[in-house]
């Protein structure tokens, strides 16, 4: 009981000390573990009375992240960048809405991949710029 507690204050003094840039991360991560619980469901049996909610919930989740992603971008100032990430989340929401509306594996897969790629492109460029140069990146991803 105690252990959840300091889980919980641990996520939250994490989330409040982050950069800009690492609360993009974290927010890809979250969408990343949200796919894969939901891919995880997709593969119990068709029994188990709590897969289709899992399936739904997870997807939901991770729909939800990425609906952030998506309102969290300055269009003008990310310029043709964020217009195309705005496409980009935009297909992914719809692909996972497809996914959980037919209850397809297929498509989570699909996006789980796409965004495990931004992900991985967010980490690395985080990794080469100045602290300085991290925050002039708000509302860009």
């Amino acid at each position: 009981m105690f252990a959840t507690g300091y889980v919980k204050t641990y996520r939250a003094n994490a989330v409040l000390t982050a950069s800009p840039g690492q609360l993009v991360l974290m927010l890809y991560d979250g969408a990343l573990k949200a796919m894969g619980l939901a891919r995880d469901a997709f593969e119990q049996s068709e029994d188990d009375p709590r897969r289709i909610e899992t399936i739904n919930h997870q997807l939901q989740k991770a729909q939800a992240i990425l609906a952030e992603l998506q309102n969290g971008l300055n269009l003008e100032a990310g310029g043709e960048f964020a217009k195309t990430l705005y496409r980009l989340y935009d297909y992914h929401n719809r692909r996972l809405f497809e996914a959980n509306l037919k209850k397809q594996v297929a498509p989570v897969i699909e996006i789980e991949d796409l965004v495990r790629q931004l992900r991985d492109a967010w980490a690395e460029m985080l990794a080469k710029q100045e602290p300085e140069q991290i925050e002039s990146l708000r509302g860009v991803a």
